[in-house]
């Protein structure tokens, strides 16, 4: 495995700082079509079944609803205070996990389960629980101590009661969303949110017997300033969580209407905001924490980097997971399942899956088959982003293929990359270099046949 070590390049980061995919997953969303539907997810559903080891699941659970917008956030919500659109929801999901369940062979136990949003926790912390009863009673999960059970969690609206009511419903992690603690930054971005009510949520998850809690903090946001940033990066650090989600915002007002909220001339400079990421990192590594990938760290005796120093770290749309042998099923408004050789979606707009659930049908939007080239680039990009190197000698066996012959396009721009330091090129490994690691989705990229070169599209953040 590549080493974690990272050596901060400000040059190369700019130079290289272009829009690009996240690689949650190859290849990516904006590939999938119309063209694959209910019936083609029942076939890849069906295949899977008859593997004669039976693969577990994930299962993602997508709340939408949120109390109210953060000017920042790219994520697909619906902003509501309306608590009874909750309880109408809760009552299609459950009929969609009725129907998605009948999909799989019951021997496939339920190894990893996350609720994502939207605010989850928009629901009631009993909802919650019932939900989790609900998919027990449809699903088989595997024994409790062989259980990641997760949720993102936004630190206003939960309490430490709300926690011990999850722990008994069986949540051992949770993502606590914070951003920032600067209240300038709080205010400009709409989310005002204190230090106290933060880290009585972050014990309450320790004293309710969670195995690790992240937290996600965000770099590149309007009036951020290095000495206000490194004072949020001092009261995270002291409280020391598990894990460290370092984000960059991404600024994309044409796709994000909230984000038109945000006055661009408050931003960070391209220079500041280097520099904020740089001390993240920085003071991350000064505590004690790997850097997994992307924006990813974690203490060493977390699952995560156990799972990296083991070889079988694996992305997905929930991000980085140890689940890796596992299928993933999707429920919920937009959720992305990846079953077998297939990725489907389901709509994006609530009444589109609305009417899709009232008419007993699987809310399938789109999807994608893949073929045989499609699986070996999603090998290669996945090694690359969970190990930071590719093993060539174990991608040509796996695949029957030779490596430098099959990606004789890609080539040439590993050797640019070469020589710009970001990448170590031999007959056995394709290797990022401590240059290179902050840099993962420009050397999976090289890989990418659906990306055109320079891409300039807004459909992707920029890679820094």
């Amino acid at each position: 495995m590549a080493s974690s070590t990272i050596l901060f390049d400000p040059e190369l980061l700019r130079r290289y700082d272009r829009p690009g995919p996240r690689y949650t997953s190859y290849p990516t969303a904006p590939q999938f079509s119309a063209d694959f539907g209910a019936a083609q997810l029942r076939e890849a559903a069906a295949l899977t079944n008859g593997d004669p080891i039976p693969r577990p699941l994930s299962l993602y659970v997508h709340v939408p609803f949120c109390t109210s917008p953060c000017f920042y956030c790219g994520c697909n919500r619906i902003i509501t205070r309306d608590q009874a659109r909750g309880e109408a929801y809760l009552t299609r999901l459950y009929r969609e996990i009725d129907m998605a369940s009948t999909l799989f062979d019951r021997d496939r136990r339920v190894v990893q389960l996350h609720f994502g949003g939207g605010t989850p926790n928009f629901l009631a912390a009993a909802q919650i629980a019932e939900v989790v009863d609900v998919i027990g009673n449809h699903f088989a999960f595997a024994d409790p101590q062989q259980r990641e059970c997760s949720i993102e969690l936004d630190p206003r609206f939960v309490s430490p009661d709300d926690i011990r009511t999850l722990a008994q419903a069986g949540f051992n992690r949770a993502s606590l969303g914070v951003q920032d603690f600067d209240p300038a930054v709080q205010k400009a971005v709409n989310r005002v949110q204190s230090v106290e009510e933060t880290l009585a949520i972050l014990d309450a998850c320790r004293t309710h017997g969670f195995r690790s809690v992240n937290v996600d903090l965000i770099y590149g946001l309007p009036l951020q300033t290095l000495e206000g940033f490194d004072r949020t990066l001092e009261i995270a650090l002291q409280a020391r969580p598990d894990r460290f989600a370092i984000y960059s915002y991404a600024h994309l007002p044409a796709l994000f209407r909230p984000q038109q909220q945000i006055r661009e001339d408050e931003l960070p400079s391209p220079q500041l905001k280097l520099l904020l990421l740089q001390r993240a990192i920085e003071r991350l590594g000064a505590a004690g924490y790997v850097y997994i990938g992307m924006d990813h760290f974690a203490l060493p005796d977390d699952d995560l980097a156990l799972a990296q120093s083991r070889g079988d770290l694996h992305r997905n749309f929930m991000g980085y997971t140890t689940c890796a042998d596992s299928d993933l099923v999707g429920l919920g408004v937009s959720a992305i399942s990846h079953i077998g050789a297939s990725f489907s979606q389901n709509p994006r707009d609530l009444p589109s899956w609305e009417r899709a659930i009232d008419e007993g049908r699987l809310p399938v939007w789109r999807g994608m088959q893949l073929d045989e080239d499609d699986l070996v680039r999603a090998d290669v990009i996945q090694q690359l982003m969970c190990l930071g190197e590719i093993d060539i000698r174990q991608t040509e066996r796996r695949h029957l293929m030779d490596f430098q012959d099959y990606f004789a396009h890609s080539w040439p721009q590993l050797e640019a990359l070469e020589r710009d330091g970001l990448v170590e090129l031999s007959p056995g490994t394709v290797r990022a270099t401590p240059r290179g690691r902050l840099l993962l989705r420009v050397l999976a990229a090289c890989f990418d046949r659906y990306l055109v070169p320079q891409d300039g599209s807004t459909r992707f953040s920029r890679t820094v």
